[in-house]
């Protein structure tokens, strides 16, 4: 099987996802009793750019400690991913950290999967082009559900790889249902490496989302400017505030756009009124110890096998294993 695979190959899957229709779903989101958006619509092309800009702010930790801890922990993580492996990414943001496990691992085939098809295109195509003994298979699919690999993949072990800790944009009671879908994709005997955010000081985390340079601000308040442009929104950005906190009794922090005053925004044809003080809810992030998570991974038949974490235990790269026979 893995003279088959191990060739220069790029080929392109499209699973065809459905996509809920965004006007719809954003005026459903912001009438609702409790108002919310997903944080999905933070990335347009100036979301993503604000994004990056915050991966290398000093206050935003997150980046540079999984990047660190995948960098320093190289030859154990070598022993994670076997050479004729098939490494399935959730997601397809920036390839930093998946360059990173490639170059270590040198897996058979890489399969990266996002709703995406232009972004999932891009980003594969660049590794593509940087690993000149690689296969490459995009597939588009909902990674959130249950989605078919391609069939090249069959008879190769499978990794999944999630970086990022945007396992904690899930809500605990769902990350069970999530991690059983991951656990049907890369069948018995398969891996995920996850990246897992870990509970801390509670200033250190507001720092985080609230860095003194005020970029974090801009991103939270550009998806008022993304909603404009994609559902005829007629949001005045001046008119709200950028608020984020940690919730100690939920374990997580929470980001809102909070209206600075009375107002009614039309948001395609539909008028939606604001209170003052009333808030949007654009994000969230689950914190967890390594005892809760592994739980949760429990209850979805993976069996924790080990992690990875910095100096001060800030962040923790998960090893998981499907226990299913």
């Amino acid at each position: 099987m893995r003279s088959k695979v191990r060739r220069r190959e790029f080929r392109f899957f499209d699973r065809q996802p459905p996509v809920p229709d965004a006007r719809e779903e954003l005026v459903a989101g912001l009438t609702a009793p409790a108002k919310a958006v997903s944080p999905k619509y933070f990335y347009d092309e100036a979301g993503s750019q604000l994004f990056e800009a915050i991966t290398k702010l000093p206050e935003y930790y997150l980046t540079r400690t999984e990047t660190g801890i995948l960098e320093d922990n190289r030859d154990d993580i070598a022993q994670w991913v076997e050479p004729d492996a098939c490494l399935v990414e959730y997601g397809s943001g920036s390839s930093a950290k998946t360059r990173i496990l490639l170059e270590t691992c040198r897996p058979a085939a890489y399969v990266p999967v996002d709703i995406s098809r232009g972004q999932l295109l891009s980003s594969a195509r660049e590794i593509y082009e940087d690993f000149g003994d690689l296969a490459v298979y995009p597939t588009c699919a909902d990674y959130s559900r249950s989605f078919e690999l391609p069939s090249i993949a069959t008879g190769l072990r499978k990794v999944g790889f999630f970086p990022g800790s945007t396992i904690g944009n899930i809500e605990p009671a769902e990350v069970p249902d999530f991690l059983r879908g991951v656990g049907r994709v890369i069948g018995p005997g398969g891996r995920f490496i996850v990246g897992v955010d870990t509970k801390k000081a509670e200033s250190m985390l507001n720092a985080a989302y609230n860095d003194a340079a005020g970029v974090t601000r801009a991103f939270n308040l550009n998806i008022l400017r993304h909603i404009n442009a994609i559902a005829g929104a007629d949001f005045d950005m001046t008119k709200f505030e950028h608020e984020a906190h940690y919730n100690g009794e939920r374990g997580r922090v929470e980001m809102y756009l909070t209206s600075a005053e009375r107002q009614t925004v039309r948001v395609n044809g539909a008028f939606i009124e604001f209170g003052r003080g009333e808030r949007i809810h654009t994000e969230h992030s689950y914190k967890y110890d390594a005892d809760g998570f592994a739980i949760l991974a429990e209850q979805a038949g993976l069996r924790w096998l080990e992690a990875r974490r910095d100096e001060s235990c800030h962040f923790m790269v998960v090893l998981l294993e499907n226990a299913g026979d």
